[in-house]
């Protein structure tokens, strides 16, 4: 007689490293009580502080310096290449710059 096993794997097979660490993890959310309310708890947390981050401390400068997209697209590319006080015209270098003061 051979022992009941839920995987129907034989017995004498070793089971790999990452399934045995992925079977752990997955056995302890499976059995978890206080635990989930702790994880929902943090995950809302988490999702409000991002919210209130992108909200208030990231302001769209884009947006309110451009009208449209194609404006937007040309200032971040003049921005990436043409580098405030690196410029070679000066004149046409009326890119915003998204970096913070210095």
């Amino acid at each position: 007689m051979h022992s009941c096993r839920h995987d129907n794997r034989p017995t004498d097979q070793p089971r790999g490293f990452f399934r045995r660490v992925a079977d752990l993890y997955i056995g302890g959310f499976r059995e978890m009580t206080v635990g989930r309310r702790l994880w929902a708890i943090i995950l809302i947390k988490l999702a409000i502080m991002f919210l209130v981050f992108k909200l208030f401390f990231f302001p769209d400068r884009l947006a309110e310096e451009y009208d449209n997209d194609a404006d937007r697209a040309r200032a971040v590319r003049k921005s990436l290449v043409d580098r405030p006080g690196h410029s070679v015209n000066d004149k046409e270098n009326k890119s915003i710059n998204l970096l913070p003061n210095e």
